[in-house]
């Protein structure tokens, strides 16, 4: 099966002749997105990537799946919060619904081993399939591969 770091790798190289071809329409969505998913408003942004988490669920998207679990844990949802969105992606999509939230759910069970020097690996699980590697540097921040809704 492929990795939706795979994936995510795929979809990049393919949008980049694409978005050359059509930079308004990338720029627009670009700016859309940060729109809809950034701070301001009375929904806090974490609240807004759960929502697209669960809308993520019931459009059968692995790479949105993983960018928007990959964002709700960066905006510090929790556990519960998840839960909760995705049950109601469950109870909207019946079946489908069953087998797509437990994939996007898969965050908080992900055990990231960390290694001397500050390195991190993660473990094989169906989370390395769904949410994209991680990387450390100074400027992303903390280790994400544990989700905050995880604990840590």
């Amino acid at each position: 099966m492929t990795t939706s770091h795979e994936l995510f790798h795929e979809a990049v190289g393919l949008g980049r002749e694409l978005r050359a071809a059509i930079p308004e329409v990338y720029s627009g969505y670009i700016q859309m997105s940060a729109a809809a998913l950034g701070e301001g408003g009375v929904l806090p942004a974490r609240i807004r990537e759960v929502i697209a988490l669960a809308i993520a669920v019931t459009r059968e998207c692995d790479g949105c799946v993983a960018a928007h679990a990959r964002g709700a844990a960066r905006q510090g949802a929790t556990a519960q919060e998840v839960a909760e969105a995705l049950g109601v992606a469950i109870a909207m999509n019946g079946g489908p619904g069953t087998v797509w939230a437990p994939r996007a759910y898969q965050g908080p069970l992900h055990r990231p081993s960390h290694q001397p020097g500050g390195r991190c690996s993660l473990k094989t699980s169906l989370t390395a399939r769904i949410v994209p590697r991680h990387t450390h540097s100074r400027r992303s921040g903390p280790c994400l591969a544990r989700p905050a809704w995880a604990g840590g």
